[in-house]
């Protein structure tokens, strides 16, 4: 049942619409990671779950799920995984009692047990209907469902927006606790770089329907880093080591993809580390070369 390396596999996943391309998608998600799939909203992240959970058909590619076929094999492929969407797909008459009743009968290993001390944990009112529950309990309740059938895979689409960081903190705990034995995997896109700052191990970059990198998140951040320099220095620079270029009437600060290299090319200039929202800002401007 586990004998897979990757929790979720994609190569060259193609889907064309009017104005939009997803366009040869390809990373895997290794188990027992949490891979942070990040991007500006209309990057292409909603449009990669929903085909990974074959709502939407793709045009090209191969999709693998815990080692499975994500189409031919969708009954036990579904069985398996969970899907956590920023807005709440249950009905708002539903209580969480009856949430609990409805879903033991859709999962053989629904834990009954499990679902009723995460409520509590959470504070969740089990009788109580979910159109009386706030955003943060409504996110907590899908949550709750989610961990409660023993699901290998969690698929988070947006799933802290909009919470306070109080919530999104508790949902992350939640997260470390969920991966403790090694087996389980998520795969949580977000645009809340500082989440996955805390607790991704890999992170995806999406955008324009394109992966612009993917890898474990420590190379990533050492990989990377911001030059600060005057004008000058920048205009000095070769181009072809430069992402984007942030000027300002101080300077210029220019991302750049490979430190060790900047360090003996630059040895004069300040190299700083940089961040997740830093690398995505960098890379989101990257065609216009100079932004400020």
């Amino acid at each position: 049942m586990n004998d897979y390396e990757n929790a979720i596999e994609i190569n060259g996943l193609t889907k064309k619409y009017d104005g939009f391309t997803l366009d040869n998608v390809s990373f895997n998600v290794p188990k027992g990671s949490i891979m942070g799939f990040i991007g500006q909203n209309g990057a292409g992240k909603t449009t990669t779950i929903r085909s990974l959970l074959n709502i939407i058909k793709a045009d090209s590619g191969e999709i693998k799920l815990l080692g499975l076929d994500h189409a031919k094999d969708e009954y036990e492929v579904k069985e398996r995984i969970a899907v956590v969407f920023d807005e709440l797909p249950f009905h708002e008459s539903f209580t969480g009692e009856a949430l609990s009743r409805m879903f033991s009968g859709i999962y053989g290993a629904w834990d009954k047990k499990r679902f009723f001390e995460l409520c509590d944990r959470f504070g969740l009112p089990v009788k109580k209907k979910l159109k009386k529950f706030s955003k943060g309990m409504k996110m907590k309740m899908q949550i709750a469902t989610a961990l409660s059938h023993n699901a290998e895979l969690l698929i988070m689409d947006e799933a802290t927006t909009g919470l306070d960081p109080v919530v999104r903190n508790e949902i992350l705990e939640m997260f470390r606790e969920y991966l403790i034995d090694g087996d389980k995997s998520i795969l949580m896109s977000s645009h809340i770089t500082s989440d996955l700052e805390k607790i991704a191990d890999c992170v995806t970059f999406i955008d324009k329907g394109r992966i612009l990198l993917t890898g474990y998140k420590d190379d990533v951040l050492d990989n990377h880093a911001v030059i600060k320099c005057t004008k000058s220095e920048y205009a000095e620079m070769v181009p072809a080591d430069i992402i984007s270029a942030r000027l300002s009437d101080f300077g210029a600060e220019v991302m750049v993809a490979d430190r060790g290299e900047a360090q003996i090319k630059y040895p004069g200039l300040a190299i700083e580390k940089t961040t997740l929202e830093e690398i995505m800002l960098f890379y989101v401007n990257r065609e216009k070369k100079e932004w400020s």
